[in-house]
């Protein structure tokens, strides 16, 4: 009885461990079953499409994935919902996982967006044409620190920085264009022209950071962000990221149009109020001179009637 009991065991010990080895290291929400011996194939949440686990997931489909209920997302934690001036939308991705140029939201509101799927442009209808996917060249990182017992140099700095977004993010640092530190404020500078299939995009890598600040790790393992400088935590407090287009956002035409226009009007009215100002005090002063002369006038006429 004992021999077959641990003949069970073992094998119960055995469907446990391959489960728990069967799992996507670089995306919490992503489902994985073993296909056959040693064959983990893991896919989104909801989702058909398969996940690359050695690298990171698109944003696009990140996105997707956190728009699926909870229930469909087993035991993970839910994600906090995408949350900005356009509100929570539903992106529609391509196979390959980038943001198609359209977007549009369940009430046919459409607009585009670059490859970072941030809109670019004014919202209209499902009239409304992209012609192309606007690809977002640089990325610019801004955030400050807790204060520290002790002070870092520049250097150590962005070695530091660096160093995790290599090791953790896989970005290439040729693709850190710039780190500059004064302290508390960072800065960091990501350029990428073009992206080879090899590579991560840089907008992935600015949306895993950012989720890792906000303690809302999509790693499945080793979630707790920590950045060190010379055996130091460098703690982050408070995070801005902006995206920079290859071509300029076609609403902010509009809005300097508006702009241009506005300004225009307030110096016209400014300018009708100035001359309306100076021609009221011109006949302020003409009515006053002609009221100054008609009295002379009448007290030089009355002592000549007193001749005799």
């Amino acid at each position: 009885m004992e021999p077959l009991f641990g003949v069970v065991l073992g094998l119960i010990l055995a469907v446990t461990s391959a489960h728990d080895s069967c799992t996507c290291a670089t995306n919490k929400w992503a489902v994985c079953a073993e296909d056959s011996p040693g064959n983990c194939t893991c896919r989104l949440a909801g989702s058909d499409h398969p996940v690359d686990c050695s690298t990171l997931t698109s944003k696009c489909f990140l996105m997707k994935a956190e728009m699926i209920p909870l229930k469909e997302k087993r035991f993970w934690r839910p994600p906090h919902g995408l949350s900005d001036s356009d509100g929570i939308y539903n992106p529609d991705c391509e196979d390959s996982g980038v943001f198609k140029a359209r977007q549009c939201n369940q009430s046919s509101t459409c607009w585009c967006v670059n490859t970072a799927g941030v809109r670019r442009t004014e919202k209209g209808d499902r009239s409304l044409s992209c012609s192309e996917l606007v690809r977002t060249r640089w990325i610019y990182i801004e955030l400050t620190h807790k204060r520290s017992s002790s002070a870092f140099s520049v250097p150590d700095v962005a070695k530091a920085l660096t160093q995790l977004f290599e090791s953790r993010y896989k970005l290439h640092p040729k693709y850190i264009a710039a780190i500059k530190y004064d302290p508390p404020l960072i800065q960091i500078r990501l350029d990428q022209n073009k992206k080879p299939r090899w590579d991560v995009d840089i907008a992935d890598v600015a949306y895993y950071f950012e989720k890792d600040v906000n303690n809302d790790s999509i790693f499945h393992s080793n979630s707790q962000l920590t950045v060190s400088v010379n055996g130091d935590a460098l703690a982050i407090e408070k995070l801005w990221i902006y995206y920079v287009d290859e071509k300029p956002p076609a609403f902010c035409m509009k809005q300097l149009a508006a702009g241009i226009s506005a300004v225009v009007t307030v110096v016209v009215l400014t300018a009708g109020i100035g001359i309306a100002v100076l021609l009221i005090l011109r006949w302020l002063h003409t009515r006053k001179y002609k009221k100054f002369e008609s009295k002379e006038m009448r007290e030089i006429k009355t002592p000549s009637l007193e001749l005799p």
